[in-house]
């Protein structure tokens, strides 16, 4: 029987009201969601009142763990109109069905398409990025930089290669370095950025003692991949900033490198870098000078990569005081006016805080003297620039007022260690007796970097307080000319006899920073040791790997912790309000997205990596109960 005309009417107008029901699909379409890096997403439906419901929606093994060594995950996934897209520990590209999991398609790099470099970095991997020409049913691609020195360009649909770019899709980034330093340790390990038709690259390299590869950054056209432009950010005879440079130490320097990732200012056509320390990284006394641009946040032209300003953050850097991350595009109220901005992050522990179009810093900063070095031939800087505000978010000194008050046993051989070394206050540089570098090597911020809140002006933070000892030891007179004057005798923390921090804690923290007062809003401790906290000891944090985003339903979710958990705070008041065992350790930034009427919150659970946890295989996303 055929359905009456009134019925059917009754029936198409119930479906209509249904569609008209379902919100919209809300992307994630790169790392930092906008291209400014924000890391905000205007989704609402988890929020502040219903964020105790959330559970997993769905999870996604990548299969890694059979046969071979667990690697830890760092990748932010980015989803564009339904579709997921991430890599894997093992630089896998994988394309998920964004609301169920459910795999699309894969493309294995490593094995099929075999390279004779081994990936930089331990081959960690941030994330891709996606091109669009803008054209419904038009060219859609996926872009993935790989630390062993290649960027391969995939159809978006099948995961295939793009015949036109570079080589069969393939682009080798090691094609115009000199012979000399061609098959050294170099790639990306942080997601391309896309403008137009250009690809912009960061790269990883070594930070030495000896030769590396450099650590500029380069652009490419997204269809051919033919190199655009490259920006020398160690900079040659006739360029700004060579003067910074004594004689030819400019020459074969490594370092100085955008490795944590790029933001782009689309409107005024600018691409923003936080570059590192120049090799070696613990020693400059064959680089004497400020040493431009490493330590340096910079503007480029997208167009050209010709500088449009930069500020040095730190000078002739002996302690590998990365600029780790990308620096956040934001929007801060000045004298009743908006001002766009850029907040640049530091391992050193500050905000540094400047005009987007000209690099003027909006808080005052002050040079402050800092202690001489004792080694033969090193000429540390006499000053550092140092924020008035924002306070500084990390710890800036270790002594005797603030070890470890965990246990009076673990105070004491905290105690009798620093007796050794040279304690005090940051910026001390490296001795061969043994020096006390503060936050540490993983900063106080790391490549986890911050996000921001454009409806409150809130700055999201986590950062660590484990301090390092640094000592310098002299390379034998054969390595001298190869390897210079002196290397050091490892990576080593500062513990306490159970191995905990030798700092009093707050060991990790998070904190919220209103940069339009250069005020803390608030901060609390980010993680937990569970032994601890049974021995009655108060939250302490713990060492965090794996950044924040902040949503509008007022919440600010992070992993990162060693306790292997997904965190979500009240981005007002820092109230911890959920949080949720992962399968392993978060090291990466979530991201969130809206599909089929519903939001999820999607985490790399990899674990392993510096934080030496289990190694985990996951990808979770979580969403309110249907």
């Amino acid at each position: 029987m055929r359905p009456s005309p009134i019925c059917l009417a009754i029936v198409l107008a119930l479906a209509g009201r249904a569609a008209a029901q379902v919100p919209p699909s809300v992307d994630w379409p790169g790392v930092g969601n906008d291209p400014g890096c924000m890391r905000y997403s205007s989704l609402d439906q988890i929020n502040r009142e219903n964020v105790s419901r959330l559970k997993p929606a769905w999870t996604y093994h990548t299969g890694e763990l059979e046969g071979r060594a667990g690697k830890t995950i760092e990748c932010t996934p980015i989803v564009v109109e339904g579709v997921m897209y991430l890599t894997t520990g093992y630089l896998r590209v994988v394309a998920l069905d964004a609301a169920t999991g459910r795999e699309l398609w894969q493309f294995d790099p490593l094995k099929d398409h075999p390279f004779p470099h081994r990936p930089a970095s331990g081959g960690v991997n941030r994330g891709c990025a996606f091109w669009s020409d803008g054209r419904p049913g038009g060219e859609r691609r996926i872009i993935h930089g790989t630390s062993d020195g290649r960027l391969f360009s995939l159809d978006a649909a099948t995961g295939k290669l793009d015949p036109k770019f570079g080589e069969g899709g393939i682009r080798d980034l090691r094609r115009e370095l000199d012979p000399k330093v061609s098959r050294l340790s170099y790639g990306p390990t942080s997601a391309p950025v896309v403008w137009k038709g250009t690809i912009i690259v960061g790269f990883s390299c070594d930070e030495g003692p000896g030769l590396a590869a450099p650590g500029d950054i380069r652009a490419f056209d997204v269809r051919t991949g033919a190199q655009v432009w490259r920006f020398h950010t160690v900079p040659r005879p006739g360029e700004v900033g060579n003067d910074t440079w004594a004689g030819d130490s400019w020459k074969d320097r490594g370092g100085a490198n955008a490795w944590g990732g790029l933001s782009v200012d689309p409107a005024r056509g600018l691409v923003f870098a936080g570059l590192g320390s120049a090799s070696f990284d613990f020693h400059g006394g064959d680089r004497p000078g400020d040493n431009l641009f490493a330590n340096c946040t910079v503007a480029l032209d997208l167009a050209t990569g010709k500088r449009a300003w930069h500020y040095q953050t730190l000078r002739h850097d002996l302690w590998d005081h990365d600029l780790p991350t990308y620096p956040n595009l934001v929007t801060v109220v000045r004298d009743g006016r908006k001002v766009d901005a850029v907040a640049q992050v530091t391992k050193t522990g500050y905000v540094f805080l400047f005009d987007r179009e000209t690099g003027r810093p909006l808080f005052e900063i002050k040079d402050q003297p800092v202690p001489p070095s004792d080694v033969p031939g090193e000429r540390a800087s006499a000053t550092q620039p140092v924020p008035v505000r924002p306070p500084p978010f990390a710890a800036q000194h270790l002594d005797e007022s603030n070890v470890t008050d965990i246990g009076p046993a673990n105070r004491a051989s905290v105690l009798e260690q620093l007796k050794k070394v040279r304690g005090g206050p940051a910026f001390n540089p490296p001795s061969a007796r043994g020096t006390v570098v503060i936050p540490g090597y993983h900063g106080g911020a790391n490549w986890s970097g911050a996000s921001f809140d454009p409806t409150t002006g809130l700055l999201y933070v986590n950062s660590n307080n484990v301090p390092n000892i640094l000592t310098l030891s002299e390379t034998k007179p054969a390595e001298r000319a190869s390897r210079g004057a002196y290397g050091h005798t490892g990576y080593t923390q500062f513990l306490d006899k159970e191995g905990y921090p030798a700092i009093k804690p707050p060991w990790g923290v998070l904190t919220a920073i209103d940069l339009n007062s250069g005020e803390f809003a608030w901060q609390v401790p980010l993680g937990e040791h569970p032994e601890l906290t049974a021995r009655g000891v108060p939250r302490t944090g713990t060492e965090t790997f794996g950044g924040s985003i902040v949503t509008a339903g007022g919440l600010v979710f992070i992993a990162g912790t060693k306790d292997e958990r997904l965190h979500a705070f009240d981005k007002q008041t820092g109230k911890l309000l959920w949080e949720h065992a992962l399968p392993a350790g978060g090291y990466a930034t979530p991201s969130t997205y809206r599909v089929n009427g519903r939001q999820y919150v999607v985490i790399a659970a990899g674990g392993a990596g510096k934080l030496r946890t289990r190694a985990g295989d996951a990808f979770v996303a979580f969403s309110l109960p249907e």
